[in-house]
């Protein structure tokens, strides 16, 4: 008697343990608004210019605090006005006018904070690339027959932010703030040029 006891007893406790263990969710799924001011560092373009728009990522824990993220985010066309003086490779005769560009972004990093609880802060750091054709488009404007820089570039983001429970069960949370220092490394006149940038996100967070 006293042995089934002692087993049982054992069991529960490893139950509750287990249970207490798994108390947090493997995989989240959030998608957010996104904002980004972007600092584009060159002189035929000088001053930084807002983009609005959206995304997605999926976070998988290991632990109550430490996973690996996934975020892709995209932002609508813009567009700017530049002016490039004479002798450039891209209009050797100066030229000045509007051009448009777009941008997306698509990284991945480690991620800490805390799974649980009705307050839940997090912060990372992605690495990974960004895309925007503003470039190829000014070069493909001006008519350059020069070599046209790449539409793509090296990504980094670092910051974090933290979410809210809607529910009991917290499968549904609320994103209100996640703020990030996002680096580009975009070139352009075959200049390459790393570019400071803002971003910050907003959205909704689904939990499993």
């Amino acid at each position: 008697m006293k042995v089934r006891n002692a087993v049982l007893t054992l069991v529960v406790v490893l139950c509750g343990i287990a249970a207490f263990a798994q108390d947090y969710s493997k995989t989240e799924v959030a998608v957010f608004y996104s904002y980004a001011r972007f600092s584009p560092s060159h002189a035929y373009i000088r001053n930084s210019f807002s983009l609005n728009g959206g995304g997605g990522s999926i976070d998988y824990n290991f632990s109550k605090y430490i996973g690996i993220k996934g975020e892709f985010a995209g932002y609508g066309s813009n567009t700017q006005s530049f002016s490039i003086p004479a002798g450039s490779q891209i209009c050797p005769e100066g030229c000045s006018g509007n051009v448009q560009g777009n941008l997306f972004t698509y990284m991945f990093g480690p991620q800490i904070g805390l799974r649980t609880g009705k307050f839940r802060p997090f912060g990372h750091v992605l690495l990974g690339g960004a895309h925007s054709n503003g470039a190829a488009n000014l070069y493909k404007q001006e008519g350059s027959v020069g070599p046209r820089p790449s539409n793509d570039a090296f990504a980094l983001a670092f910051g974090g932010g933290f979410d809210i429970p809607l529910n009991q069960s917290g499968s549904i949370a609320f994103r209100p703030a996640d703020f990030n220092y996002l680096w580009t490394n975009f070139n352009l006149n075959s200049h390459q040029t790393g570019q400071s940038n803002f971003q910050y996100k907003a959205g909704m967070v689904f939990n499993f």
